[in-house]
């Protein structure tokens, strides 16, 4: 569809290859799927769950939220819903809005679950994007404990200033679908890649080490750094200035692309599942994304 090659592709985003949802297979049938994993995982029922946070810039529909809609399709029929936009740091922002929602009391048992379905705003004419994106969603269930592990720290942050690095130009209120020419309107994902870059890895750093200081932790004893999917060269600029070395730090964008939100979580149950995170791991995430937004998470496993 482009000029472009694996090996191009490859080498300068470490991208092998990624999954692609049908046309009948929205995000939240995804998100349902993630999360029924989830919530058996956690060994929950569907009626415990009190309230659900969706990360996504994809969701099913404009109106309602995805948080309904997924309730629906997984009955959890006690929560409230909410989605939040923070593209693909919207994990992180719902991690961090369980955590206090729970350290306050008001709710006991959250699902949170990250989802794109960014085929679906890729321009597949353009090679700047259309190399880089799957479809995925990912889920969590948290829940409080007097133990000495789980979140440790959480810090959250945005810049509006850098809007148009990362953003779809055309589709919303201010200048809708219906004001749209000839129905050729700019709706596709744009990303000026070489400026992200620089944001992405400078911002991932600090928002790391504000949450290390927060907790009390250096970069030493992270046991696993598990950073937003979005470009291998990213996460390897973002781990060097950490001094966190490659080997602890997982990798799993070969199998599946950048899937924004869904990447955090996606690569965290893959480690989990895989036996390489044990009980006392210090887990640092950190993600960044559209907005612009970014986050970081330390978990005690």
């Amino acid at each position: 569809m482009v000029d472009t090659s694996g090996e191009w592709i490859l080498s300068r985003t470490g991208i092998e290859e990624r999954r692609i949802a049908s046309d009948d297979e929205p995000p939240s049938l995804m998100c349902r799927e993630a999360g029924l994993k989830a919530m058996e995982m956690a060994g929950v029922k569907p009626e415990e769950i009190d309230f659900i946070l969706v990360g996504t810039v994809t969701p099913d529909y404009r109106v309602p939220s995805q948080a309904t809609v997924v309730q629906d399709k997984l009955g959890l029929h006690n929560a409230a819903g909410m989605d939040l936009v923070a593209a693909c740091a919207g994990f992180l922002y719902g991690l961090a809005t369980a955590d206090a929602f729970i350290k306050i009391g008001r709710y006991k048992k959250i699902l949170v679950i990250g989802v794109e379905k960014l085929s679906s705003i890729t321009d597949y004419t353009d090679r700047n994007t259309c190399v880089l994106f799957g479809d995925a969603a990912g889920a969590a269930v948290v829940e409080a404990t007097t133990e000495d592990r789980g979140i440790m720290a959480t810090y959250l942050k945005s810049d509006g200033r850098y809007t148009k690095l990362l953003w779809i130009p055309e589709g919303g209120a201010a200048k809708p679908f219906q004001n749209i020419e000839n129905g050729k309107g700019d709706i596709f994902l744009h990303m000026n890649g070489k400026e992200v870059f620089k944001h992405a890895v400078r911002e991932m750093e600090s928002a790391s080490r504000i949450v290390l200081k927060q907790a009390g932790i250096s970069s030493d004893q992270v046991r696993w750094l598990i950073p937003h999917q979005a470009n291998l060269r990213i996460m390897e600029s973002t781990a060097n200035r950490l001094g966190v070395p490659m080997e602890r730090v997982y990798l799993n964008i070969a199998k599946y692309g950048n899937t924004s939100a869904a990447s955090v979580p996606l690569a965290l149950d893959e480690a989990f599942r895989e036996g390489k995170i044990k009980e006392g791991d210090y887990i640092l995430m950190t993600a960044f994304g559209g907005g612009l937004t970014w986050a970081s998470a330390l978990v005690k496993w």
